[in-house]
């Protein structure tokens, strides 16, 4: 990356003291992954850029969150559809840790179960998933046992 591309970048997204920069999410799942992290409940700052240029997406976003560090499950949720994200801890304007996102075995409360007739979609009942690949991602139905696969995940 060039200085002139690091300094628009800079321009577009500013610093933040402490906290947590998510990278390297597809632009049309910028929303998702705010909604999965529960950031529009929260009172923090956020500052987020989507339509941003990557080498490696075409497009991607970037959501930074100040004085909130994430938890390894809370994370981890993103790798359904962002699975490529990168994070970066920051504590006083720098750097001191970077992560990758990592899919979970288990799933629990963020995806709907894609059978109709499954019991989570007509009882209130978390739905709950065992991860069966993770590339493609195909999840199973720990009650009704269907598969759901990354084409026909849905959001809770």
């Amino acid at each position: 990356m060039t200085n002139s591309m690091k300094k628009k970048l800079k321009l577009k997204v500013s610093a933040i003291n402490e906290g947590t920069v998510i990278d390297h999410i597809p632009a049309k799942n910028l929303f998702k992954v705010i909604s999965i992290l529960g950031l529009d409940k929260i009172e923090n700052q956020i500052t987020f850029g989507t339509n941003l240029e990557s080498g490696k997406l075409g497009k991607k976003a970037i959501i930074k969150v100040s004085d909130k560090f994430f938890k390894d499950d809370e994370i981890n949720k993103i790798a359904l559809i962002a699975p490529h994200a990168k994070l970066n801890i920051i504590k006083d304007y720098e750097v001191v840790e970077k992560r990758v996102v990592e899919i979970p075995d288990t799933i629990n409360g963020i995806v709907k179960c894609f059978n109709p007739k499954c019991i989570t979609n007509s009882e209130t009942i978390p739905t709950r998933f065992e991860v069966i690949e993770k590339e493609p991602i195909s999840l199973k139905c720990y009650y009704c046992e269907k598969i759901t696969n990354d084409e026909q995940i849905r959001m809770v």
